[in-house]
């Protein structure tokens, strides 16, 4: 089983993707965390490029294109191999990150990042994506909060993820088979609670 956690940054999800993870090892179910872009040698490279602050020059062509390298390498090397072997693969972000961002954040053509989504993941497509539904003004008054030095993506400005925010709403409202849609305003414990549910029924756990 794929599943995907997608949301607005620090909405809270890769802290729900980490829950997950653990939930499903203490029912010894084989299972593997993985992030985007990242996850292996070569895309945590690329990781590097794309979240550096230095590289403001940066297109949303150029940004978009290095997200879908990373990602072709994680599914061929990590994802796909997995999931043969029975894992139930768990990824924080994945390409409706691309769509959100780049297409409906960076105005690149929809139709363009969908064709080059396909391509990149060699139509892999998730099992379950996880939603964490946070607005842009909540998600950066946790990241206030909290203090920490943002990266290049999360430096942009709030009329981008404004935008980015409607793409994900869009997304879901479009692939509402594939999507769990959960309130990012529910404290940690309810949200755990809520996925830990929602997969236990698809995996067929008690």
């Amino acid at each position: 089983m794929f599943i995907t956690f997608e949301g607005l940054d620090f909405s809270g999800k890769s802290t729900q993707a980490k829950l997950l993870h653990e939930f499903l090892k203490k029912k010894k179910i084989r299972s593997i965390l993985l992030r985007e872009p990242g996850g292996t040698t070569i895309s945590e490279k690329v990781r590097e490029i794309i979240l550096d602050r230095e590289h403001i020059e940066m297109t949303p062509l150029t940004e978009f294109m290095l997200f879908s390298a990373s990602r072709s390498q994680l599914v061929s090397q990590v994802i796909k191999p997995h999931l043969k072997k029975g894992y139930v693969v768990i990824c924080d972000r994945y390409y409706d990150s691309s769509t959100a961002y780049q297409s409906y954040g960076g105005e690149m053509e929809l139709k363009d990042v969908l064709k080059v989504n396909d391509i990149a993941t060699g139509g892999l497509k998730p099992d379950m994506t996880i939603f964490i539904d946070i607005g842009p003004k909540a998600a950066f008054g946790r990241a206030n909060l909290r203090g920490n030095a943002k990266d290049r993506m999360e430096n942009k400005n709030l009329t981008f993820y404004n935008k980015v925010y409607r793409g994900f709403k869009d997304i879901a409202n479009h692939n509402k088979k594939r999507f769990v849609v959960i309130k990012g305003a529910l404290s940690i414990e309810e949200i755990h609670n809520t996925i830990t549910k929602t997969v236990s029924r698809k995996l067929n756990l008690k």
